[in-house]
């Protein structure tokens, strides 16, 4: 059956669909970061999407345009996720100290939890950040942390908890890159070394090692 094609079951379907189009957006998109993770960019087959969906390419191309400009969305939706939860951490009501042991703990909880942001980007890095270039959104986004951590190191240096000078994107280079790593080289990095980066007591121990050097790092 071609797309051209449409059978009643299939149109009632999509007129259920029509009435709530944030929601058709939104399984798309979740199939196709399913179908990114998977297959990474050049693998990935609108027709897997629409088939994970129970849609139509049609549909699809209606609503993003083009395999790039989804694979484009689904970087959006997920850098959004993590910006979005971290702007509700309520950093300003805590002091600069727990506040930054409330955003380290985070940082590692969401990377832990949330595999698919983690290959996603690896993905993106294998294009050089290609199709990031392409949305303004992203670096928006991205900046409230920057701008959020920022504050947090003043208070904390006029308060002479933290000492002067440190580099906001140094501190959030450090928070991110331990939490992205043990979860990005998990396989190779626990082969090797045969460690178990998925247990329990291992991650707990783990979330202490980062917060500590964090908060050495930064104290006065």
């Amino acid at each position: 059956m071609s797309d051209s094609v449409v059978q009643p079951e299939a149109e009632g379907v999509r007129k259920t669909r029509k009435n709530n189009p944030e929601k058709t957006r939104e399984n798309i998109l979740q199939a196709a970061i399913t179908e990114f993770v998977q297959q990474g960019l050049a693998g990935a087959r609108v027709d897997a999407i629409a088939e994970r969906t129970a849609t139509s390419k049609r549909m699809i191309y209606y609503y993003f345009g083009s395999k790039e400009q989804l694979y484009v969305e689904c970087l959006v939706k997920l850098y959004g996720d993590i910006r979005k939860t971290e702007h509700s951490l309520d950093l300003e009501s805590l002091a600069p100290e727990q506040a930054i042991q409330r955003l380290v703990e985070f940082t590692f909880d969401h990377h832990a939890n949330n595999v698919d942001f983690v290959r996603i980007v690896c993905t993106e890095n294998i294009h050089y950040g290609e199709y990031v270039k392409q949305s303004p959104v992203i670096r928006e986004m991205s900046s409230m942390v920057l701008d959020a951590l920022g504050k947090i190191l003043a208070r904390g240096e006029r308060e002479g908890v933290f000492r002067p000078g440190i580099e906001v994107i140094d501190l959030h280079m450090l928070m991110s890159s331990f939490c992205f790593y043990r979860v990005s080289n998990r396989h190779t990095f626990g082969d090797i070394f045969q460690i178990d980066l998925s247990d329990e007591q291992v991650k707990q121990r783990h979330k202490q090692v980062i917060c500590e050097a964090v908060m050495r790092y930064i104290k006065a």
